[in-house]
């Protein structure tokens, strides 16, 4: 006998979408919408799959409806639906991923339980954005959200100032809105005490949707461009680069290597990089 809806255990996919462009969803992605019966999602983000959603169930909310949308994928997946949470990116990238799990911890489920869960990954903001720059996140980097709705902005600031003392290159997610315009100035002052004004900054609006705008600026003056919520900011460490209208942060190879290939004097491939000895002070000479 066939199992009955009452019966079946659902699935929930927590999908991330990437950037919006259809060669840039995934085939895990467009499977997991294609086998859903209910697709969930913020109204950008339905608009962005929408010819992946004829004759589906769509249950669509705007910004800062969050909670609802997380409530509503869950308990129909519970249920025994076969449910699309979707996110932009990463689902596990400022997405929806984590609101999820703290629904279903409110929940006491357990992995047993109704619904089964698959995260689906996707191409985040950061890395798509950066493809379009160049090769700005060659070395180590981090990310952070200048959005104080959730998170108090001296937490923020702490954070970007950690970021800057310990020369990452550093992307900015949600850096301005209509009604958040100082927390992005108040970024570029913390950094800029700790960088030059030549550092290179990328600012990508939409990349790879039909609005996609790239602009390859510097500390000092990218704050003269537009900047919003479907903006990334890129900001390059030290030793980031401009070539040829890319923006570049190099791995570190020729710390060790010469260009026709051989080791520096003192280095040895595969074995942990020598640094030059510091001068001796006065009183270890002696």
């Amino acid at each position: 006998m066939s199992e009955t809806e009452s019966t079946r255990r659902g699935i929930l996919y927590v999908v991330g979408i990437g950037p919006g462009a259809k060669d840039h969803c995934t085939p895990a992605a467009l499977a997991a919408i294609a086998d859903a019966e209910l697709v969930v999602g913020y109204n950008t983000y339905i608009a962005l799959v929408r010819h992946l959603l004829d004759g589906k169930e769509i249950v669509r909310s705007g910004m800062t409806e969050e909670i609802g949308r997380a409530r509503a994928a869950v308990e129909r997946a519970r249920d025994g639906g076969k449910v699309a949470l979707i996110s932009s990116g990463d689902a596990g990238v400022y997405g929806m991923a984590g609101l999820v799990f703290e629904v279903l911890r409110t929940m006491n489920w357990k992995r047993d339980d109704s619904p089964e869960l698959r995260i689906v990954p996707g191409i985040t903001a950061i890395s798509s954005c950066a493809s379009l720059l160049g090769a700005p996140l060659t070395h180590d980097f981090c990310a952070i959200s200048l959005s104080d709705l959730l998170t108090p902005w001296p937490v923020i600031a702490r954070r970007i100032e950690a970021a800057a003392y310990g020369d990452f290159v550093i992307g900015l997610y949600n850096p301005a809105s209509g009604r958040r315009t100082r927390q992005i100035v108040e970024a570029q002052k913390i950094i800029a005490g700790y960088r030059e004004g030549s550092t290179p900054v990328g600012l990508v609006k939409s990349g790879y949707r039909s609005i996609q705008n790239v602009v390859l600026t510097d500390l000092d003056h990218f704050l003269e461009y537009e900047i919003g919520m479907l903006t990334t900011v890129l900001i390059g460490s030290s030793n980031t680069f401009c070539f040829e209208g890319y923006m570049v942060t190099p791995r570190g190879y020729t710390n060790k290597y010469t260009w026709d290939g051989r080791v520096l004097p003192g280095q040895r491939p595969a074995r942990s990089l020598v640094l030059e000895p510091e001068p001796a002070t006065t009183e270890e000479s002696r």
